[in-house]
């Protein structure tokens, strides 16, 4: 099984080394790694291209944003399984790979996700946060509950099949991006109850009131456009299940 991951980086000369580390000291031997580049400013390109060959493909140039690199990453694929690690991410160890593709061959499903730990920007290894995903149940996207969109890897057909990231929802677009494919058309998913990605704190949708209450606008008209009725608390649950991230969770990693 070959699979593609995609990192999208604008101006990310602190972490883009970390990210792309964790992905080259993969365990697995067939990935493909691709990066698109938002036209940086500052030393992102050059980093990158001191990789060489190692980078599979390298794309430098402006974009409409986060969600426009992805799908361009993601026409450029050519891998089974497609994988999205943003360049302030990096993933868990190196077996996270060889593990996600143990359990897409045990249970042939389209997609998978596993859990996620949000860490301080400076201190990596102090975890934030800690995002238990928990088995998936199709209904539970109606009492908030998502995947952790770093965790989550899907086929390629299904791409190809149900379409990529919509470029009108701002930051909502990965969640409208999984219900489409989760709740909407129901792909076959799996869950890997296993820390795959670490996340650096700054979610944007998360920082003000006034952030959050336009996130869940975002988030209802993701329901809106694929036709669907969440129920009146559906959006209201999606911020507060967060809170149980901060609680019981380890202090640093391992």
């Amino acid at each position: 099984m070959k699979v593609s991951i995609i990192t999208v980086v604008f101006n990310g000369e602190k972490t883009i080394k970390s990210c792309i580390e964790s992905v080259l000291n993969q365990s697995y031997n067939n990935i493909e790694y691709i990066i698109i580049d938002g036209k940086s400013t500052d030393n992102t390109s050059e980093i990158v291209k001191s990789y060489g060959t190692k980078i599979a493909v390298f794309v430098s140039e402006k974009d409409a944003g986060i969600y426009d690199a992805m799908n361009k990453g993601i026409a450029l694929a050519t891998g089974d399984v497609i994988g999205i690690l943003n360049a302030d991410d990096f993933y868990h160890d190196p077996f996270v790979i060889e593990k996600i593709v143990g359990k897409l061959n045990e249970t042939q499903a389209d997609s998978i996700y596993g859990d996620l730990i949000y860490v301080d920007a400076e201190n990596t290894r102090k975890i934030k946060r800690y995002w238990k995903s928990g088995k998936f149940k199709k209904r539970n996207f109606l009492f908030g509950w998502m995947p952790p969109h770093p965790t989550f890897f899907l086929r390629n057909s299904s791409y190809k099949k149900y379409g990529t990231y919509r470029l009108d929802l701002g930051s909502a677009a990965d969640y409208e991006l999984m219900l489409r494919m989760l709740f909407k058309h129901g792909i076959s998913v799996a869950y890997h109850p296993q820390v795959t990605t670490v996340m650096r704190t700054g979610g944007v949708s998360n920082q003000s009131l006034d952030n959050r209450l336009k996130a869940n606008e975002s988030d209802r008209m993701a329901w809106t456009l694929n036709e669907l009725t969440p129920y009146w608390f559906t959006l209201w649950l999606k911020p507060i299940r967060k809170i149980l991230q901060f609680v019981n969770k380890p202090k640093y990693t391992e």
